[in-house]
């Protein structure tokens, strides 16, 4: 491979990473012109971080997806076998349904604390314990403040 070969599209070429954003990286090719893989088109398996995966200097196989005004866009996962393609990690396929949180009787209903060491909730969960405890103390407010009101009148009354 030299200066003189055309780079065409679908074809797998080998070329050196010079090259690495947090979006892709950049190729050089044997033909003297660079091309970049997109973060996307690294590895089968989701890459958050590029530089898990390639290093600068790399030699990397690559495949030709397009070429447009001087702009060679280029795959690795392309490159791979697809056995490897079958053992992307798939998505659960028993997913547990939504169950939303029990309706509350009474007031005084603590169902939820009970059930509180059993492991981690639903943010759902924690919303609906966190908004039950917060009414619950706000009706405690407001009835020991209305009693105390209440006492304090009671307690001037001429009872003998």
């Amino acid at each position: 491979m030299g200066k003189d070969m055309k780079i065409e599209v679908d074809t797998i070429i080998e070329g050196k990473v010079s090259g690495i954003t947090k979006f892709g990286a950049f190729v050089d090719l044997p033909d003297g012109s660079t091309g970049m893989v997109h973060i996307s088109e690294v590895s089968q398996s989701y890459v958050s971080d590029i530089n898990d995966f390639l290093k600068m200097g790399d030699t990397v196989k690559v495949k030709v997806l397009s070429k447009d005004d001087g702009k060679v866009a280029l795959s690795i996962k392309q490159t791979q076998p697809k056995a490897e393609r079958s053992e992307r990690p798939q998505k659960p396929k028993a997913r547990k349904p939504y169950k939303p949180a029990p309706p509350v009787t009474s007031p005084g209903s603590f169902e939820w604390q009970s059930a509180q060491g059993s492991g981690p909730s639903s943010f759902e969960d924690m919303m609906s314990k966190f908004k039950q405890t917060s009414e619950d103390k706000i009706s405690d407010l407001k009835r020991s403040s209305g009693e105390s009101r209440g006492y304090s009148r009671r307690g001037n009354g001429s009872r003998k």
